[in-house]
C-alpha cells in the first residue's frame, strides 16, 4: 500500500523562522526516506509575481485586491503544486499558507470568517499546523538586515495585529511554538509530531 500524502504548514509573522524550519523538516523527512517537497506562498506561478511586485508599492493594493491575488496564487499552487505531490504520496511541507492570509488580511480589517471560507472551498485542509511565535518587534529586528523588505506587511503596530491573530488559532492542528527557542529546540518541536501523524496516516 502507498504511503497517503500529508500537508504540513508552518506559519508566523515575518522573521519568525518559517523558512528555516520548513527547509530543515524536508532534509530531515528525506533523511528517513520519506518522499518531500517543499512549496511556498505567494508561490512563483503569474499571481504570486505580480504580489510580489505589488509588495513593494505602498497603497498600490486595497486588501479586497491583496486577497483576491492571494486566492487566485493559491488556487494555482493548489492545482499545480499540492494536489498532485499529495496524490503521489509526497510529503508537503508549505512555508505559509491560507491562515496566512486570515492573519494579514484579517488584521487590516477584512472579515476572517470570510476569508476561512473562500479558502476552505478549493483548498486541501493540512494535516498539520506549526505557528512560531514571536513578538513583532523581534520579529522586524531579525530582518532588519534583509534588502528587500515587504513594505505591505513590516510595520511593528501592523505585525501586533497578525500575531494576535495567529495565536488566536486553535485545534487539534495546530501546534504553538515559541521561536524565540534554539533552531534546533523548534526543529525537533516540529520533527516529532510531523513523525507521529504520518505514522497514523500510514496504518
Amino acid at each position: 500500500m502507498p504511503v497517503p500524502g500529508a500537508l504540513i504548514v508552518i506559519e508566523g509573522i515575518d522573521g519568525a523562522g518559517k523558512s528555516t524550519q520548513a527547509k530543515a523538516l524536508i532534509r530531515r523527512l528525506r533523511s528517513k526516506g520519506r518522499p518531500a517537497v517543499y512549496f511556498r506562498e505567494p508561490s512563483r506561478g503569474k499571481w504570486g509575481r505580480e504580489l510580489k511586485r505589488k509588495a513593494k508599492q505602498a497603497g498600490s493594493l486595497t486588501p479586497e485586491q491583496e486577497l483576491d491575488l492571494f486566492l487566485k496564487d493559491r488556487r494555482e499552487n493548489v492545482d499545480k503544486n499540492l494536489k498532485p505531490a499529495l496524490a503521489a504520496g509526497k510529503v508537503v511541507v508549505l512555508d505559509r499558507y491560507y491562515f496566512s492570509t486570515i492573519a494579514y488580511q484579517g488584521a487590516k480589517g477584512l472579515d476572517r470568517a470570510r476569508i476561512k471560507r473562500l479558502n476552505e472551498a478549493f483548498a486541501p485542509k493540512p494535516d498539520l499546523v506549526f505557528i512560531l511565535d514571536l513578538g513583532a518587534g523581534e520579529g522586524l529586528a531579525r530582518i532588519s538586515g534583509r534588502r528587500r523588505k515587504d513594505v505591505l506587511f513590516e510595520r511593528a503596530s501592523y505585525l501586533v495585529k497578525v500575531r494576535r491573530i495567529f495565536r488566536s488559532f486553535k485545534g487539534r492542528r495546530f501546534v504553538h511554538i515559541d521561536a524565540r527557542q534554539s533552531r534546533r529546540e523548534i526543529a525537533r518541536r516540529i520533527f516529532e509530531p510531523t513523525l507521529e501523524i504520518l505514522g497514523k496516516k500510514s496504518k
